[in-house]
């Protein structure tokens, strides 16, 4: 989005290049804000974040690749690592299940070498050793020098293409192995590569992995004619005698064809010229960090939200070619879609803050990630539950796509089939699968039946209560009422005599196996990544309803206080999932990240604003173990923006938000249309974190929430804080966030 043109900032702009060329650059200098993200962040630990070379939401993701080793090389690299076996195109962000990792390259000398080697003996192989020293990372570049070899390697990226940059030792020969049968811990099925001409190879890799049939084009070109070239098992190797000192290869992918991937090539990177690449990747990325501006009080703090905002927008991937071509779920060609088709939807964690962010940040987008979500439905018969590669890995309970494709819809966005739109949301919750059957006969689904049963049924409820919300909006009353209805199902988990949810056998009788506090009993499997303690909170669509059930607001937050004071008992089975811990509530996994906001609705606004400003500053570091969980794909990080902001969409399809306490001294966010909208926490200090009072647009403001219509509007919304709590603001029941639905 261009901003207003301002005749003042333009005068000085022109004096400043008259005057002074150097203070001209170091203002230009402080606006690269993609200065202040560090991707190692959250590389290290749990984190499993993306390292290397990529565009907002490219499919091409290029960076470097360890041993795999398990858990934690989830994205093919972890922090502690010091060997490197290459460089490949495409990697999953923070996910908790590895895969991808296609068309590994790895530049060396000396000895031919055709597998990796071992951790144990990398001289075996092509493996080398390298140093973080003599390693770098930026949005849109990486580089790294092989310590076995001398080799400088540089990668950079477009949409769909990943460019290679290679500084060779002077008189030393060279060696590129691309490795088809390497994969970030999935089986590769079939492959293909060979050569076209002196400057071009093509291939393709099929594998099975997390994605249970994935299928990727690729054609690679080198600027320098490639004489000497040979495959042997799946894989190709370049040589040359007497290389150039500098050595660029560029690798265009495709879920089409290798045709498809040399036409990426030449729409997007036809040049040889690496550094304009490099530049205009880092374009991009601070073109989309800018969209929202912050003023903090130390660079460490920017950095963290930077680096957040960049890692919202890794996934989801762009799944076409340039033209527009895509691979369908179905595994048929779609020709020219109107529409930019995506891919990996890690939609169970990634609903609750990460796609509201985009509402906000990224209107251009939203309308294009309905379409592919439903025309997902249209190839498989549901919305996506987690998509990866035009596969639908089915992982995590719920419909979570339901949420996403009507909150779209309820805050305005019409750039899709509304009509199709409910269709999907009415055709993915009316299944035979994963209990939604038994939710249909009896209202809840057995859990000596189904496993998960309650994590399963807690998320359809929040898709049924978002479902009813835009079939009232619709103006269709029969389905709002079947909806609501069935929105309200996770009352009947509900056991009084131990106030938690829990799992309901056939028979109606409650699961004899219940301990709240315990995550890895063999029979306690009711629970999806937590426990009942953790999935207690999951009623955002109804807080008003679980209020009720836990004996009005002094219980509710009574219970609440007892969440993050009953402490966790050591459990070396429990999942690693369940990280950032503060007594039983999780902050490293998703489930609980609306919990810290859900005080509001008892009208204690105060203590959201202390749990939220604790976690701010505990559960995020600028180290690279610095996410206290898997990223997952950006929800991580949205979290981290929001509530940096000073404010949580506790419900998304709802449109509220709910006011936390904003870490941020300024936030500037951009708007359609030119507008902006502005918050500004006055008096903010590591002390001050309550909030006193509000401002909207100059006017007292006394809710506890914003809505998302409001903010749309423009405007600024003026946050005095102070060291002390404000016991009384959003106490009064009409200034307390509600879930809508239910009551009307």
């Amino acid at each position: 989005m261009k901003p207003k043109y301002n005749p003042r900032i333009s005068q000085f702009l022109v004096s400043c290049a008259t005057a002074s060329l150097f203070f001209c650059g170091s203002l230009h200098a402080q606006q690269r804000l993609t200065s202040y993200v560090d991707p190692f962040i959250g590389s290290g630990g749990h984190g499993h974040v993306f390292v290397g070379a990529s565009v907002p939401f490219g499919a091409v993701q290029l960076g470097p690749e360890n041993i795999f080793s398990g858990w934690d090389w989830c994205s093919g690299y972890n922090y502690p690592d010091s060997i490197l076996v290459g460089f490949s195109h495409t990697h999953l962000s923070g996910t908790g299940i590895p895969d991808l990792g296609d068309v590994l390259i790895m530049p060396y000398t000396g000895d031919i070498h055709w597998n990796k080697g071992s951790r144990k003996n990398i001289d075996t192989g092509y493996a080398s050793l390298f140093s973080h020293q003599d390693e770098k990372s930026e949005p849109g570049y990486y580089s790294v020098k092989l310590a076995r070899s001398g080799i400088q390697v540089e990668l950079t990226a477009t949409e769909r293409v990943g460019f290679h940059q290679y500084h060779i030792p002077s008189g030393k020969d060279l060696h590129i192995i691309i490795d088809l049968k390497e994969g970030t811990g999935d089986r590769m099925t079939d492959a293909d590569i060979k050569q076209v001409d002196e400057h071009t190879l093509e291939g393709y890799r099929f594998s099975k992995g997390w994605a249970n049939d994935q299928r990727l084009y690729f054609t690679i070109r080198s600027e320098q004619p490639m004489k000497n070239f040979t495959v042997q098992d799946k894989k190709g190797l370049i040589t040359w005698d007497h290389p150039a000192d500098e050595v660029r290869l560029k690798v265009g992918i495709s879920p089409v064809s290798a045709a498809g991937a040399l036409a990426n090539i030449e729409a997007e990177s036809p040049g040889w010229d690496f550094n304009s690449v490099r530049k205009d990747a880092e374009e991009k990325w601070n073109s989309e960090l800018s969209r929202v501006q912050v003023e903090a009080r130390n660079d460490i703090d920017r950095k963290l939200f930077y680096t957040a905002l960049y890692h919202t927008m890794i996934d989801p991937a762009i799944f076409n070619d340039h033209n527009g071509d895509y691979m369908g779920t179905d595994k048929k060609i779609y020709r020219g879609a109107s529409f930019t088709n995506y891919s990996v939807f890690s939609l169970w964690d990634t609903y609750r803050a990460n796609h509201p962010l985009y509402t906000l940040i990224q209107p251009d987008r939203v309308n294009d990630l309905i379409q592919t979500m439903l025309a997902i439905y249209q190839q498989q018969g549901k919305l996506p539950v987690w998509h990866l590669m035009g596969c639908e890995t089915n992982t995590m309970p719920g419909t979570s796509g339901v949420q996403v494709v009507a909150e779209a819809y309820l805050k305005g966005y019409r750039g899709f089939d509304t009509a199709l739109a409910l269709a999907a949301i009415k055709g993915s919750d009316m299944r035979n699968e994963a209990g939604l059957d038994y939710v249909r006969k009896q209202g809840y689904i057995p859990c000596d039946k189904v496993p998960e049963s309650v994590a399963k049924a807690m998320e359809y409820c929040i898709s049924d209560g978002s479902a009813a919300l835009m079939a009232r909006k619709m103006g269709r009353k029969e389905d709002y009422a079947w909806f609501a209805k069935r929105a309200l199902n996770y009352r009947n988990y509900f056991d009084s005599s131990v106030g938690f949810f829990r799992g309901r056998r056939a028979d109606g009788s409650w699961n004899p196996v219940f301990d709240p506090a315990r995550t890895s009993h063999p029979w306690i499997d009711d629970y999806a990544e937590g426990n009942a303690w953790q999935y207690l909170w999951l009623v955002p669509e109804d807080v008003e309803g679980l209020i009720k059930l836990l004996g009005g607001d002094k219980a509710f937050v009574r219970k609440l206080d007892q969440l993050f004071k009953t402490p966790t008992p050591y459990d070396p089975k429990a999942p690693p999932d369940i990280a950032g811990l503060i007594g039983q509530y999780a902050h490293g996994n998703e489930p609980g990240h609306h919990t810290t906001y859900l005080y509001a609705y008892g009208g204690a606004q105060w203590k959201t604003a202390e749990k939220v400003r604790y976690i701010l500053k505990n559960m995020y570091q600028a180290a690279p173990d610095g996410v206290s969980g898997n990223e997952d794909c950006g929800q991580m990080s949205a979290w981290y923006v929001f509530s940096a902001m000073g404010f949580y969409p506790v419900f998304p399809a709802s449109g509220a938000y709910v006011l936390g306490s904003p870490l941020m001294d300024k936030v500037t966010i951009s708007l359609p249309e030119e507008k902006s909208f502005i918050v500004e926490a006055v008096n903010n200090s590591p002390q001050n974190i309550y909030i006193q009072s509000v401002e909207m647009n100059g006017r007292p403001y006394t809710r506890s929430y914003i809505l998302h219509q409001d903010i749309l509007k423009g405007g600024s919304l003026r946050i005095t804080m102070g060291s002390k709590p404000n016991y009384q603001f959003g106490a009064a029941a009409s200034s307390r966030p509600r879930s809508d639905y239910s009551s009307k």
